[in-house]
């Protein structure tokens, strides 16, 4: 990793320290809680989920649980969140794991993509947040501050291209690489917004591209906060 990187990580860090959101999901380090979660969010915002997500773990507090339940009980549970494949795959899921993995979800992120629903991002995910795995989670919002900040922001990255540079960036200790996949996130969905995204405020805005070019801001006065 280049100094330039190293700045990056270490200014994200500080900032997530101050900055993150309290939510129920990163006080835990329960892989079915954690995956629970990871489901409930894929195109949904964290309000909404905050709604639903301790009604389903009171009602499911365990994947073997929810592995039981009849699928009626657990689309009535996941009523009103919308994209209802998400609850039928992570039902489907349950039932695999309860009966092939003894209940236990795998720490490897391959072996966890075997199972239903559970792709690229959500196999990292579970694999760093429960298990503290140093692995990378790219999803909507690391992608969207990897892009601007270290590619082109009009042309975007390849895919291939994104996963390498998260994996390069993502800390070789668990518990950093866990609070670093969590800032990143974070920022995306904080500050480096897709809309309208707030550089100024953003603490490594002098390490990114897409504001040294312009890109995504103009005739503003920026914040470089050490």
């Amino acid at each position: 990793m280049g100094d330039q990187s190293r700045v990056f990580v270490r200014k994200l860090l500080i900032w997530y320290k101050k900055a993150a959101r309290c939510l129920p999901w990163r006080d835990t380090r329960n892989p079915y809680a954690i995956l629970v979660s990871e489901f409930m969010l894929q195109q949904t915002q964290v309000s909404r989920v905050l709604e639903y997500y301790p009604r389903f773990m009171a009602r499911f507090p365990t994947i073997d649980k929810l592995a039981r339940a009849r699928p009626k009980a657990v689309m009535e549970q996941w009523e009103g969140l919308g994209y209802y494949a998400r609850a039928r795959n992570l039902h489907a899921l349950a039932r695999v794991v309860s009966k092939t993995h003894d209940g236990r979800l795998s720490d490897n992120p391959d072996e966890l993509q075997e199972l239903p629903g559970v792709g690229r991002y959500t196999a990292g995910a579970v694999a760093c947040f429960a298990y503290e795995k140093p692995v990378p989670a790219v999803d909507t919002n690391v992608r969207r501050v990897l892009t601007r900040v270290f590619g082109n922001a009009k042309v975007g990255m390849p895919n291939a291209e994104l996963w390498e540079l998260a994996s390069r960036l993502t800390p070789k200790h668990g518990k950093r690489a866990w609070r670093f996949n969590q800032a990143m996130m974070e920022l995306g969905a904080l500050v480096c917004t897709a809309r309208k995204p707030k550089c100024p405020q953003c603490p490594v805005n002098r390490h990114c591209a897409a504001v040294r070019s312009g890109t995504r801001i103009r005739n503003q006065r920026l914040a470089h906060p050490e």
